[in-house]
């Protein structure tokens, strides 16, 4: 099965290439359940790409070669922690991009970003507790036909929070190299949402974090284990 797809410039993670997070979504709409997704490289915007599955592997290509591709897989992270939506909102108060954000136009945690453009999803620590969090309220534009959120909005949201919460300690330039993420639970738009963000380890360059999408009631309708790579900014 084949299917052509575009990646929007208003979904951007660094000014010409998608938002890791968001792409990864959008190349496991062929896979159900838990899905692992390999960025291989940036992916380009506002250009024709094709997204190809074959059995239980997915690929996201195009003339150049693969950009990510994707199969089946299990999701195995809890998180430390799990703040209520107000608590949520302290947090976000403390959100080291206010001071200083290297991406200030990405899709989910661009602070340049305007509401109902962005996600506008801005983890900060959480006083006494090893995680990163922030509230979100999904805005209509993020809409299925069926009223909830679109999945892969859901996978976008499951991005950032991860990279704050490893460079509370270690501020660095990184870049997503892998997402494993389930959607547990359908979200509907306006709904009062928490995500979290926690460093689970890392390995010289090679980072790990875990992220949560919570109602504020703490059921789970997400979670995912990203691997991030340190990389030297651009010039």
């Amino acid at each position: 099965m084949r299917r052509r797809i575009l990646i929007d410039s208003r979904f951007c993670g660094p000014p010409a290439s998608g938002n890791g997070g968001y792409v990864c979504g959008r190349v496991a709409e062929f896979i159900a359940g838990p899905a692992e997704v390999t960025l291989r490289r940036p992916p380009p915007l506002d250009t024709p790409l094709m997204l190809e599955s074959t059995g239980h592997n997915v690929r996201l290509f195009d003339e150049i070669g693969t950009i990510a591709d994707a199969h089946p897989s299990e999701v195995k992270v809890k998180g430390p922690c799990r703040p209520s939506f107000r608590e949520a909102e302290s947090a976000m108060q403390h959100f080291s991009g206010f001071r200083h954000h290297i991406f200030p136009g990405c899709f989910v945690c661009g602070t340049d970003r305007p509401d109902g453009d962005g996600l506008r999803i801005f983890a900060g620590p959480v006083p006494g507790k090893k995680c990163v969090a922030a509230p979100w309220i999904p805005h209509p534009s993020l809409s299925a036909p069926n009223g909830f959120v679109k999945p892969e909005f859901i996978w976008a949201a499951l991005d950032c929070p991860g990279y704050f919460a490893v460079n509370q300690d270690r501020p660095g330039y990184m870049l997503l190299g892998r997402l494993v993420a389930v959607i547990t639970s359908e979200v509907k738009i306006g709904d009062k949402l928490v995500v979290i963000g926690w460093h689970i380890g890392s390995e010289g360059r090679i980072h790990y974090s875990g992220t949560e999408l919570t109602t504020d009631s703490g059921i789970i309708c997400g979670s995912a284990k990203a691997t991030w790579v340190e990389v030297k900014p651009p010039l």
